[in-house]
This record gives C-alpha cells, sequence and structure tokens, in this order.
C-alpha cells in the first residue's frame, strides 16, 4: 500500500505536463503512472484541474539564525518556503559567525534540525581569512562557496567573519582553495570601491533620499565586479555562480562565458524582474537591495536571458529584518540593511508571470525546482517526479487569484514585507509535501512539521 497518492492532476514529468498519478512510499517516489493506475493508498489527494510540480529549491536564503533570530528563525522562516512550494532551502553563510568551519557549520546545522519542515543545504564561506580552512568544510557536505568582494561592512564584523574576499590576492586565492573541492564559488558581485566611492560623494553632496541608493549602485558597479570574477574564474578554473543579477551587461558577459566554454551558473530574483526603481522612491529603506532595482527598461530587457537559457535558476534572496532596522534613519537611505522577504512569494511571482505570456510554465520550472537540483548535484534526488526520488512535490491552482496581503504571510519578517503588498498572484500553492509528508495542506502550514525537514547532501560528497 502506498503512503500517498496523487491522482488526476497535470504532473511534471520529463520536462513538461501531462495527466498523471503520483505514489509516493517511504518518503520516496515509488510510481508515476496512467491515471487510475495506481494500487490503494493511506491517503489520497485529488489534484484535478491542477498542477503538479517538482518541490521548490530556493537557491539563495538567508535565515539569521544564530546570531539575529529576532529577525527570523530556522522555524518559524521555513513555514513561510513551505506556503511557496519551496521543500528545499539553501542557506548562505551570513550569520553570526558564518559557517567558515566545520563547528560553525555543525552549530548552525543542529538549530536548523530542531526547526526547519521542509530540506535544506548549506553554503560554506570562503574568504581570505581562512583559506586553510576552505577544503576540509567541503567534506562535511556543503553544496557550494560563497565570497563578498570586499571588506566587512562598518560595524558587521561578526557577521562577515572568514566571508569576505578583501582584495585580489585573497579572491584568487579562494577560487584556488574552492577549485579543489569540485564545488563552485558564488560571489556577491558589486565593486567595492565604486559603491564607497560613490556613497561618499552623494553624502556630502546632501543626496541621501531614497533613490540615492540606486544612484551609487548603477549597472557598471556590477558590471565591474562580473567581469572580474569570470577573469578570475577563467584563470584558476573554479566553477563560479554569479548570485543575484539585475543588469543586461552582466548577463552578457555570463552569456559569452558559457558560449567559450566557463562553468558559470547564473542567477536572479524575481524582484529583478518585476520591480523597477519606482518602487524604491515609493517605499525607500523597504525597497532597498543589493544589487539595487533597475530602471524599467533594464528589467524588461533581463527577461531575454530568462528565456534563452543564460539564467539557470532564480532564487529569492529571502533577507528577513526588523521595522526598526528598515526605518532606523529615514533621512539617510545608506543607513537602513538592504534586503527584504520573499520565499514564499518565488513561485507563485514567476507562475504568475507564466500565466501572463512571459515565460512558459515549463522554463520557470527548470529555473525553479529542475536546475537548482542539477547545477548543485543533488538531482535526481531532489528536482524530479521520478521513481526513486524524494517525494516532494508542490499542487498548484492555476485558476485561483488572489491579492497578496503580507499579514498572511509565515514569515517573521511580514512586517517589512511592503513591496509585493495588493500584488495580484494569479496562482495558489494548495499543498506542498516534503519527502511524502505533508507540511502544506489548503494552504496551511502544518506547525507540528517543524524538525522534519532533513540536511542534503552533494552527490559528490554522499
Amino acid at each position: 500500500m502506498l503512503d500517498l497518492a496523487v491522482v488526476n492532476g497535470l504532473v511534471f514529468v520529463e520536462g513538461g505536463f501531462r495527466k498523471a498519478d503520483v505514489g509516493i512510499q517511504d518518503g520516496k517516489f515509488a510510481l508515476v503512472g496512467a491515471p487510475g493506475s495506481l494500487p490503494e493508498a493511506k491517503r489520497t489527494i485529488d489534484a484535478a484541474g491542477k498542477y503538479v510540480l517538482p518541490g521548490g529549491i530556493d537557491t539563495h536564503v538567508h535565515y539569521r539564525d544564530p546570531g539575529h533570530a529576532e529577525r527570523e528563525t530556522f522555524q518559524v522562516g521555513t513555514r513561510a518556503a513551505a506556503a511557496g512550494g519551496c521543500t528545499t532551502f539553501f542557506e548562505h553563510p551570513i550569520s553570526i559567525p558564518p559557517q567558515y568551519n566545520a563547528e560553525i557549520l555543525h552549530n548552525r546545522l543542529d538549530l536548523c534540525k530542531k526547526g526547519s519542515c521542509v530540506d535544506y543545504c548549506f553554503y560554506g564561506a570562503a574568504g581570505g581569512e581562512f583559506p586553510e580552512e576552505i577544503v576540509p568544510l567541503s567534506k562535511e557536505g556543503v553544496v557550494a562557496y560563497k565570497t563578498f568582494l570586499h571588506q566587512a561592512p562598518e560595524g558587521r564584523d561578526a557577521e562577515f567573519k572568514g566571508l569576505t574576499s578583501a582584495n585580489n590576492a585573497e579572491l584568487m586565492r579562494a577560487l584556488e582553495e574552492v577549485k579543489k573541492t569540485g564545488l563552485p564559488l558564488a560571489a556577491h558581485a558589486e565593486d567595492n570601491e565604486l559603491v564607497t566611492g560613490n556613497i561618499k560623494r552623494l553624502r556630502a553632496e546632501g543626496r541621501t533620499y531614497p533613490l540615492a541608493h540606486c544612484e551609487s549602485r548603477p549597472p557598471i558597479v556590477e558590471v565591474e565586479a562580473i567581469a572580474k570574477m569570470l577573469r578570475f574564474g577563467k584563470e584558476t578554473g573554479c566553477p563560479v555562480e554569479l548570485v543575484h543579477v539585475s543588469t543586461c551587461g552582466a548577463m552578457e558577459l555570463a552569456k559569452k562565458a558559457k558560449q567559450e566554454g566557463q562553468t558559470v551558473y547564473v542567477e536572479t530574483c524575481p524582484h529583478y524582474l518585476l520591480l523597477d526603481e519606482s518602487y524604491v522612491e515609493k517605499y525607500g529603506a523597504y525597497a532597498k537591495c543589493n544589487p539595487a532595482l533597475r530602471k524599467k527598461e533594464e528589467i524588461d530587457k533581463l527577461w531575454d536571458y530568462v528565456n534563452d537559457g543564460t539564467v539557470d535558476f532564480i532564487g529569492s534572496d529571502h533577507s528577513p529584518y526588523l521595522v526598526s532596522e528598515k526605518e532606523k534613519s529615514p533621512d539617510d537611505i545608506f543607513v537602513a540593511p538592504s534586503g527584504f522577504p520573499g520565499i514564499d512569494l518565488r513561485l507563485p511571482l514567476m507562475l504568475t508571470e507564466a500565466k501572463k505570456g512571459r515565460v512558459s510554465m515549463e522554463r520557470v520550472v527548470e529555473l525553479l525546482c529542475v536546475n537548482p537540483a542539477k547545477c548543485f548535484n543533488i538531482f535526481p534526488q531532489k528536482g524530479t517526479i521520478s521513481a526513486g526520488a524524494d517525494g516532494d512535490l508542490v499542487i498548484v491552482d492555476m485558476n485561483k487569484e488572489y491579492e497578496f496581503d503580507a499579514k498572511n504571510s509565515y514569515s517573521q519578517a511580514r512586517d517589512i514585507m511592503k513591496v509585493f503588498q495588493g500584488w495580484k498572484l494569479g496562482c495558489s500553492v494548495d499543498y506542498t509535501v516534503v519527502r511524502g509528508r505533508v507540511v502544506v495542506e489548503n494552504g496551511v502550514v502544518d506547525e507540528s512539521a517543524a524538525g522534519w525537514g532533513e540536511f542534503v547532501r552533494p552527490n559528490s560528497a554522499k
């Protein structure tokens, strides 16, 4: 007898949607067959008229546990993940301290294990401070590494310890060490000299209004840093991940590098595809993120790279903060921290765009579910509805439309979710299943699932 059957849905199988029934046994997909072909199951979900997708994989998440649990814990934050159809998230290293060695990683994993209702992968920190820790950390099952191309921001030394490549020599060393592991190195790619110089000049001129944030981080800031990252990656032979790419110039560089045979993975985020800099004017620090939001013509062209295959996956860059932090200095946009939540909106926002015809549904599933698993070597455990894979799936109703209301979000940071307030969404996430367990039913998270999530290691580390 099956543990769970999902019947009568349009199931994403081998690159396309078809009518099928799906059976799960002992946490794994056991059968994918024609409608009516499954044996009896302990529980059956009728997905008639709905789409059944592989579980979503969010490649870019910043929970703040430990260090800033008041912003968001793994327990609360992963409820938001589940509500948004995310069954596996990739946790980045900004915490106190970042996971630059095994002991720190295990401490974070222990917290995650107790609270997370969905599965998780972890990035390791790879900066210039502890290069000798990079290779040993790969043996602990990290899925990739992350670095920042600058020194720790003022007053944030603890959050960036072991995470920054403050100069070219440190970046080259980090790439050389990561190359030995076979894993990719992700870089927050903004040229720090340009950013700090621009902020200093704008402040001296009294230009601290919201739009000054965008003025301090024009496209050249990202293009210059990504050009360097690609050059250094090519020199060392290290796979490179370009996170939250927001400009067409940077996309074009990445596209050319890929065509020349370099291993480059490109991520963008829903907010760079949907929000322009007018949102910073309207919402101030609540729309402040790094890189900054761009002009409308830039984001319209960015979709070309989503559709032509340059973009490999889409992450949320989920970044929770407190209202008091966002409103700390309303007259100076440079004071508030950058980033805002979005892990529960990533899938609904992209499926809404598919409904509008901007991108195909199949491409959305590739970007949000399949490609993250393949690029980070956790496929076919994740990213596919096929026999033997983990029983992760999401059931969405593409006929349901509603306006997003932040107060209904599960995120601990719901009070700063201003930019998508009132946004018209063209679908609902009705069910989320993690390794056979229903953690979201009719849009409601099962809070008793805290601790159900498991650590996922890349295939090379198993």
